[in-house]
C-alpha cells in the first residue's frame, strides 16, 4: 500500500483537546450581574418544573390521591429540591447542578403502590397515606447506600478507575437515554410541543446571527421567551374552545386548565417532616429501593462529569464526586422525611440548560433553589407555573438532553479514535446500553411485568430496574471492558485518555481543583479532600 503524501506546512491540524470548555460566558466561580443572575435562576426553576410535575402526576392517582394530594406532593418535591440543591452547591460537588426528582425511582414506587397490603384499603385517601409512608420507609433505608459509599470514600476508589473512554457512553446516555421523554412527549400535543422546539432552536441558535442588538439576551433567556409565547398560545387555544370536543387525554395534554394543581394547592403551606405520618418498613421494598439508589448514584456520576464541562471547570476529582454522592444520599434521606414519593438525583435537563445559555455559574443555580423554596411555600403561585402543559417541557427536553449527550461525546477528544480497542469498547458499550434496556422495556410494555418475574416483586425490581437504565448498562459495560482489556500494553493508557485526567485523580495535584471544588467557610481545614 502506498504511503500517504507528507502533509503541507499550512495544512489544518486537528483541534487540540481542552481541559476546560472554552466559550462559556460565566464559569462556575464567576457570577453574572445580579439582575441577570436572578432571571437565569428563575429560568432554571421553570426547567426543573417538568420532572417535578410529571412524576407526581403519574404516581399520585395510582396511590389513591386526588388533586389536593398531587399539589401537596409537587410542593414537597419543590421544597426538598431547593434544600438539596443548596446542599449540593455549597457542600457537595459545588457544581451548578439542580437536585430534583428522578425517573429511575418510579418503577420501585409503582411496585410499592401495587403491593398486596394496600389493595384492601377502601378509602382512597387512607390508601394514599399508607402507600406514601411505605415509600418513605424504603427511601430512608435506600439513602444509606449513597451516604456510606459517598462519605466513606469507597465510591472515590471506583471513580479513580474511570477513564475518558469509559465515561463517554455513561455521560452520553445520561442525556440521549432519555429520548422517550423528548419527541414522544411533544407528539402528545403537537400544536404546542412542536412550536416550542422550533422557537427554542430559533431563539437560542439563529437570532444571534440575524440581529445586531441583544444577541446574548435571546440565547441566554430563550427558555423564558419561548415558554411565555407558547404558553400564551396554548391559553388562547384553550379559551377559544379548540379542545371542546377533543378526547379527555388530548385535553389533559393540551389545555392549560387541566392539571388540577391550582385548584388543589393551598395559598400558603410549608412542607414539614413526616407530614403524612411515620414511615413504614418492608424488607423487600427496601432492597429494591437500595438497588435503585445505586443506579441513581451511577447516573449522577455521569451527570456530574457533564456539568463540570459546561461549568468550564476542570475534570471533577473522584473525591469530590464521592462527596457529592454522599450529599445526594442526604437528599434521599430528606425525601424520605418529607414524603416526596420519589428519590433525588441530578436534574439532567438543567445541565442541558447550562450548555444552552453558556452560563455555568454556581450562584445562578443557588438562586434557582431560592425560587424552588419560595414557590413551594406560596402554593397557588407555584402551581400556576407548574400548570404549564407538559408537551412544552418535552419540547425543551429535545434540546437539553441533546446537549448532555453531546458533552459526553466531547470527551472523545482525549481518546485515540484510531485505536481498534477504542472503537470496540465505545461501540459495544453504546449498543448494549441501548439494546438491553430496549428489551427490558419492550417486555414490560407487553407483559406488564419485566423479564425477571418471580413471586417476590422486590427481587424482580432488583434485576429489572438496573437493566432498564441505559446509562447504567452502557457505563458498566465500558467500565469493565476498559479496565480488563489489554491494560498491560503501554500505548493503551494514552489510547483511553488516562494521561489527560491523571492530574485530576487527586484533589491536590492541580491548583484549579482547589479553586473550583474547595468547600466554603474554610471547611476544607476540617473536611480535607484527597
Amino acid at each position: 500500500m502506498a504511503a500517504a503524501p507528507p502533509p503541507k506546512a499550512d495544512e489544518l491540524q486537528p483541534f487540540p483537546p481542552k481541559e476546560q470548555l472554552p466559550g462559556v460566558a460565566f464559569c462556575i466561580t464567576s457570577p453574572p450581574p445580579w439582575p441577570e443572575a436572578i432571571l437565569l435562576g428563575f429560568q432554571h426553576f421553570i426547567v426543573m418544573l417538568g420532572t417535578t410535575v410529571i412524576i407526581p402526576s403519574a404516581l399520585v392517582p395510582q396511590m389513591g390521591g386526588g388533586n389536593e394530594e398531587k399539589a401537596r406532593v409537587v410542593q414537597t418535591i419543590l421544597f426538598v429540591a431547593g434544600i438539596n440543591t443548596l446542599f449540593q452547591t455549597f457542600f457537595g460537588t459545588r457544581l451548578p447542578v439542580v437536585m430534583g426528582g428522578s425517573y429511575i425511582f418510579v418503577g420501585p414506587t409503582i411496585s410499592i403502590i401495587l403491593a398486596g397490603r394496600y389493595s384492601n384499603e377502601a378509602d382512597p385517601r387512607e390508601k394514599f397515606v399508607r402507600t406514601m409512608r411505605g415509600t418513605q420507609g424504603a427511601l430512608l433505608i435506600a439513602s444509606t447506600i449513597q451516604i456510606i459509599l459517598g462519605f466513606s470514600g469507597l465510591w472515590r476508589n471506583v471513580v479513580k478507575l474511570l477513564s475518558p473512554l469509559a465515561a463517554v457512553p455513561l455521560v452520553s446516555l445520561v442525556g440521549f437515554g432519555l429520548y422517550e421523554l423528548g419527541f414522544p412527549g411533544v407528539a402528545k400535543c403537537v400544536e404546542i410541543g412542536l412550536p416550542e422546539v422550533f422557537l427554542l432552536v430559533v431563539f437560542s441558535q439563529y437570532l444571534s446571527q440575524v440581529l445586531d442588538f441583544g444577541k446574548s439576551v435571546f440565547s441566554r433567556f430563550s427558555v423564558l421567551f419561548t415558554v411565555s409565547i407558547v404558553w400564551l398560545y396554548a391559553y388562547i387555544l384553550t379559551i377559544g374552545g379548540a379542545y371542546k370536543n377533543s378526547p379527555p387525554k388530548t385535553q389533559v395534554h393540551c389545555r392549560v386548565d387541566r392539571s388540577g394543581l391550582i385548584s388543589g394547592a393551598p395559598w400558603i403551606s410549608v412542607p414539614y417532616p413526616f407530614q403524612w405520618g411515620a414511615p413504614t418498613f418492608d424488607a423487600g421494598e427496601a432492597f429494591a429501593m437500595m438497588m435503585t439508589s445505586f443506579i441513581a448514584l451511577v447516573e449522577s456520576t455521569g451527570a456530574f462529569i457533564g456539568a463540570s464541562r459546561y461549568a468550564s471547570a476542570t475534570m471533577i476529582p473522584p473525591s469530590i464526586i464521592s462527596r457529592g454522592i454522599g450529599w445526594q444520599g442526604i437528599g434521599l434521606l430528606l425525601d424520605s422525611f418529607f414524603g416526596t414519593a420519589n428519590g433525588t438525583s441530578v436534574s439532567v435537563e438543567n445541565i442541558g440548560l447550562l450548555g444552552l445559555t453558556r452560563i455555568g455559574s454556581r450562584r445562578v443555580v443557588q438562586i434557582s433553589a431560592g425560587f424552588m423554596i419560595f414557590f413551594s411555600v406560596l402554593g397557588k403561585f407555584g402551581a400556576l407555573f407548574a400548570s404549564i402543559p407538559l408537551p412544552i417541557f418535552a419540547g425543551m427536553y429535545c434540546l437539553f438532553f441533546a446537549y448532555v449527550g453531546g458533552v459526553g461525546l466531547s470527551l472523545l477528544q482525549f481518546c485515540n479514535l484510531n485505536s481498534f480497542r477504542t472503537k470496540f469498547i465505545m461501540g459495544f458499550a453504546f449498543f448494549m446500553g441501548l439494546s438491553v434496556p430496549q428489551y427490558f422495556n419492550e417486555y414490560t410494555a407487553v407483559a406488564s411485568y419485566g423479564p425477571v418475574h418471580t413471586g417476590a416483586r422486590w427481587f424482580n425490581d432488583m434485576i429489572n430496574v438496573p437493566f432498564s437504565s441505559k446509562p447504567f448498562v452502557a457505563g458498566l459495560v465500558a467500565y469493565i471492558l476498559d479496565n480488563t482489556l489489554q491494560i498491560k500494553e503501554s500505548a493503551v493508557r494514552k489510547d483511553r485518555g488516562n494521561h489527560w485526567w491523571e492530574k485530576f485523580r487527586s484533589f491536590k495535584k492541580d491548583a484549579r481543583s482547589q479553586e473550583f471544588y474547595s468547600l466554603p467557610f474554610n471547611l476544607n481545614k476540617f473536611f480535607p479532600s484527597v
